[in-house]
């Protein structure tokens, strides 16, 4: 029997992100590494030598003087990842786009892009957008409400899809001696008109060796599980310990199946921190070291409002009990995260202060601990269908290179990563199916391609 291998992907936040407000302070990072593309070129490429599977450009579009540093000045990830396609030859290219202040016309055109530029390494993280303030640098009032986000978002994704398989693979003969460039039957106009967009198409841009970009899905509502159970190709998550990494796993492999996928067609990437001693004792010294040097009081109470449509919680009595009414300036924002920090506090009859000090203090990381503590753990997750790969975040820079040299020998040594990329692509080297042309598929079984969401069409199906 076959190892199953652990899939390996690196955040690049450069500057720090969420909670970690004091990551550009480290000697080893750039003041301006988040818009410099010579830090991103060299840690694509120390993942690639590490026969990483993917590099992960993680995005917003809403900022406040108290967003963390990366986010206040950072390149578009489209634009960085294609940078990166031609300084690297294997290591796949994610990046975040949202479905609710993009059209999918356009969204498909530029991922497509980066796919045949990038020879099939491309990858799109869905996401609806959970800071409220991106709609107004969009024109609108407010965003969108929950079910109107996840609605958006099928059946933006699924006209996307519908517009990669604009040309079937075998479209373009271009044979100069019968002057036939374009075989015009392997041409399709989509002409999609559905209740959120209206796209006629056909896409003017040909399919990459791996047929279609890898899809990720980011969201842990029950509504994101449910989007990424049904259109993704790989989930990013966050898993606080064993048991809840394991519970995840379940319920997107079953959702998954409960739409007729199989289970193995999907890999769940959640985002990890590595922390690497030479001991278990040194490494979570450094990791607690680390987390209180992100620790600012103030900070926090202001990037507390974040999940909460960046509500103000500087106007509350600190010791009056957390104030739950503030969870309904959430509901057009990261609501699941908002309703989490809300029950915690109410169950727990918590002040505001001591919310925010709860949420604080040091945590020990899953994966903090001497490289052999790091490995075996990483392996027990595996082995125990809590994970099929990881998203390492890239804080700073020495502990990255004490995951590279330390802990992936071990790992390699047991057979649980990759010597070498086996494939070229990256849905390869995940072990995700190639996708089928839409067209070749139903003229191949003989049936009209299936209807998108949002259609009278899929609607009368479902009837």
């Amino acid at each position: 029997m076959t190892r199953r291998q652990l899939k390996l992907g690196a955040v690049l936040t450069p500057t720090g992100g969420p909670g970690h407000p004091y990551t550009w302070l480290d000697p080893e990072i750039p003041g301006d590494a988040s818009v410099d593309i010579d830090w991103y070129i060299r840690y694509a490429r120390l993942a690639e030598e590490a026969k990483f599977d993917l590099v992960f450009i993680v995005d917003s579009q809403f900022i406040t003087p108290d967003s963390p540093p990366h986010y206040l000045n950072r390149l578009e990830p489209l634009t960085l990842l294609s940078a990166l396609a031609v300084a690297t030859e294997h290591i796949g290219l994610v990046g975040t786009l949202t479905t609710s202040f993009n059209q999918p016309f356009n969204l498909a055109r530029r991922l497509g892009s980066l796919d045949l530029i990038s020879r099939g390494r491309a990858g799109w993280n869905v996401v609806t957008s959970g800071d409220g303030g991106t709609a107004g640098n969009y024109g609108l009032d407010e965003h969108y409400d929950y079910a109107t986000r996840y609605g958006r978002a099928l059946e933006h994704v699924e006209v996307v899809k519908a517009l990669w398989d604009s040309y079937e693979d075998n479209a373009f003969p271009r044979d100069k001696e019968s002057r036939t460039f374009l075989d015009p039957s392997k041409l399709h106009t989509l002409d999609h008109r559905g209740e959120y967009f209206s796209v006629t198409g056909p896409l003017n841009l040909e399919r990459s060796r791996q047929g279609q970009p890898v899809v990720f899905q980011a969201g842990d509502s029950d509504q994101g599980r449910d989007l990424g159970a049904r259109i993704g190709d790989g989930i990013f998550t966050h898993a606080p310990n064993f048991e809840a990494g394991v519970a995840f796993y379940s319920d997107i492999k079953s959702r998954a199946a409960a739409y007729g996928r199989s289970p193995e067609d999907i890999v769940v990437l959640p985002g990890v921190t590595v922390t690497v001693g030479d001991t278990d004792a040194d490494a979570r010294e450094i990791e607690r070291a680390t987390q209180l040097a992100d620790n600012d009081f103030g900070r926090s109470l202001r990037e507390l409002g974040r999940p909460f449509g960046w509500h103000d919680f500087g106007r509350y009595d600190l010791d009056a009990p957390f104030p739950r009414e503030a969870l309904q300036y959430a509901e057009r924002s990261f609501y699941t995260q908002a309703k989490k920090i809300t029950e915690l506090a109410v169950d727990r009859g918590l002040t505001l202060r001591q919310t925010v000090e709860l949420l604080n203090e040091p945590k020990v990381s899953p994966f903090t601990g001497s490289a052999e503590t790091v490995a075996n753990e990483l392996q027990r997750w595996l082995d125990g269908h809590a994970l099929d790969g990881i998203n390492i975040h890239i804080g700073h820079p020495a502990q990255f290179r004490r995951f590279l040299d330390e802990v992936l020998p071990i790992l390699r040594e047991r057979g649980v990563v990759r010597e070498e990329y086996e494939h070229n692509t990256l849905r390869g080297n995940l072990g995700i199916p190639f996708v089928e042309n839409r067209y070749t598929r139903a003229e191949r079984e003989g049936i009209s391609p299936a209807p998108l969401p949002g259609t009278s069409a899929a609607l009368s199906a479902i009837i």
